[in-house]
């Protein structure tokens, strides 16, 4: 079971854990973790990005650092992406091709709550290799 917050291009967030997704899959769930709960279905092409993290509850004190540190191996190829809200993210990836549905990426940012995230192409308006 995977930690994951789905965020959607509406604004809408559900924050849970799932063992379905697959990347290029249609649908997947996500078990809240409140008692009782029921999995949500979750409809990929709805997302922005579905966030793999630390900890469901974050730290909303957290800045994201957008730079990488100075000194520190990068795997992978350096990315910048902007999505259709506006949120920039700066990071690496090792799946990013144009055409593609979506892929993987590592924020910059180390302390960051996020692990890695599954970015949905539609919802962006740019991506580039940095």
């Amino acid at each position: 079971m995977n930690k994951v917050v789905a965020r959607f291009v509406d604004g809408r967030m559900v924050k849970g854990m799932t063992s379905d997704f697959v990347p290029g899959k249609d649908r997947f769930h996500v078990m809240p973790g409140e008692p009782g709960s029921r999995p949500v279905p979750i409809e990929t092409r709805d997302l922005k990005a579905l966030f793999f993290v630390k900890d469901l509850s974050g730290n909303p004190a957290h800045v994201e650092r957008k730079e990488f540190e100075e000194g520190k191996a990068v795997a992978g190829k350096r990315i910048r992406v902007v999505f259709a809200d506006g949120e920039v993210m700066i990071g690496s990836t090792n799946g990013y091709q144009a055409g593609r549905p979506g892929f993987f990426y590592v924020p910059a940012d180390s302390s960051s709550n996020i692990l890695r995230c599954y970015v949905i192409v539609a919802a962006t308006t740019e991506v580039t290799l940095l």
